[in-house]
């Protein structure tokens, strides 16, 4: 072999030891970096099943003993994704879930000119205080998680606390029209609304030691407690005139309060059957012989039926009517679970109105005030109520009332004199013309009968 290839052979070789050399020091540098990951998750390992688990631990802890406070909470997705604008606030955040939406900022700094109304002539530093004190409280009262701290919450429920005492005084004093900006109609009445979205709330508990502070017993002069302002402010809900209750959570649990019976039923009926579950529509139930007539009850829940006569409060129904009702059945779903009286209620509308028909015979009665755009519009509005709505329990007397109806339209009785009076007697003059054929037929049958007797 001569030089050159002798060299070429040397050159192939060291190459070839030179790319193993590499590779080699190439998986040991590898399993280097693999022993170190390995050796860095299991240290990771053990901070995480010492360190971290037991401040997963202590905050479980403290979520588990406040839990009591929870009153306030984010609507299930199950029922908000159905309809989102029902429970998302429009001109005014309370409290943190909605602030900082950018469409609500122009009354953020409108909030803040009312806080310094507030805090005008008054001891800021006490107001601080308080809130400082009863910040944790503030905050075990809402269910989900704040992404606040101290400091900034302190700061909005401050702001947000006295936007509404200011705003409740002035509505109470009857000079909330001199204000620039409140005398717009349009924008009280929509404050009003947001101020009962289940998501825009702050616990009651604490506007109503703000406003103690702020407005001690002895320097209070003509205004009444926080209690009979928030009374007198959502007046217009308080059908039935109820007393002040002391024990209510917030607004939305206001409002509820407001549509409840004066005596709640039991809960214990419904397991599960649907025996005592409502199974005909309004124009069904009228069909099959039952009178529906207007209540002069002003509780809302308030459904009676005795003989064939079933009674209804009247209910009106408006561009504002979804949004209450929602909110009302989502606090029910979060907070009132075995006491969802208003859910039941909602449970027999969604039966009682299938279609047009039923919203035609329901409004003809004087039960159905409708304000939307025609009978479509209302028979939608029920039947989207209960989508997504969990029932574990049915109230007895609901269930009693519904297990009575069903019975009254199986009877095939019933249903056939309905029907007679429906094709007889379904006006004045068309009585009177079967009353008077069924005389005339009565006297042509005595007629006939002498006639026999005569040639006898």
């Amino acid at each position: 072999m001569d030089d050159k290839k002798q060299k070429a052979v040397v050159i192939e070789i060291s190459e070839d030891e030179m790319e193993y050399d590499h590779k080699l020091i190439i998986d040991i540098k590898q399993k280097e970096q693999t022993t170190q990951v390995s050796q860095q998750m299991k240290e990771d390992d053990e901070e995480i099943s010492i360190d971290d688990i037991k401040k997963m631990i202590e905050i479980s802890h403290e979520e588990g003993r406040s839990s009591s406070l929870s009153c306030i909470y984010r609507v299930p997705s199950t029922i908000r994704l159905l309809n989102h604008k029902a429970y998302t606030p429009k001109v005014v955040s309370i409290g943190p879930f909605h602030h900082g939406n950018v469409r609500l900022r122009d009354m953020e700094r409108y909030k803040t000119i009312m806080f310094n109304t507030f805090a005008r002539d008054k001891d800021l530093n006490s107001l601080i205080e308080l809130a400082r004190k009863y910040e944790p409280n503030v905050r075990a009262s809402y269910f989900d998680s704040i992404n606040y701290n101290k400091k900034d919450l302190v700061k909005l429920i401050l702001v947000d606390s006295a936007f509404i005492i200011e705003l409740f005084m002035m509505k109470y004093k009857g000079n909330i029209n001199e204000d620039p900006k409140l005398s717009q109609l349009w924008l009280t009445e929509a404050i009003r609304k947001d101020l009962l979205l289940l998501e825009n709330q702050l616990p009651f508990f604490f506007l109503k030691k703000l406003y103690n502070v702020a407005f001690p017993c002895n320097r209070r002069g003509d205004l009444p407690s926080f209690l009979e302002l928030t009374y007198s402010y959502f007046a217009f809900f308080n059908k039935q005139r109820l007393e002040h209750n002391r024990n209510i959570k917030h607004f939305t649990d206001l409002l509820r309060l407001f549509y409840l019976s004066r005596t709640q039923p039991r809960r214990d009926a419904y397991q599960g059957d649907d025996s005592d579950q409502l199974k005909y529509s309004a124009n069904e139930l009228q069909e099959a012989g039952v009178k529906l007539r207007k209540s002069t009850s002003k509780c809302l829940l308030d459904l009676k039926f005795s003989k064939s006569v079933l009674e209804i409060p009247q209910i009106n129904i408006d561009d504002g009517t979804e949004t209450l009702f929602r909110n009302i059945i989502a606090l029910e779903q979060c907070l009132y679970y075995d006491k969802s009286y208003f859910t039941d209620y909602i449970f027999v509308w969604d039966t009682l109105v299938n279609t047009n028909k039923d919203v035609e015979v329901l409004s003809h009665e004087d039960i159905i005030d409708n304000w939307l755009s025609d009978g479509n519009e209302a028979a939608t509005l029920f039947n989207g109520l209960a989508k997504n709505v969990s029932q574990g329990k049915f109230n007895s007397t609901y269930a009693d009332i519904c297990g009575r109806l069903n019975k009254f339209c199986q009877d095939p009785c019933h249903k056939t004199m309905a029907s007679l009076r429906r094709g007889y007697c379904n006006t004045r003059w068309q009585t009177m013309a079967s009353i008077a054929a069924i005389i005339l037929l009565i006297l042509t049958i005595t007629q006939t009968v002498c006639s026999i007797f005569q040639v006898v």
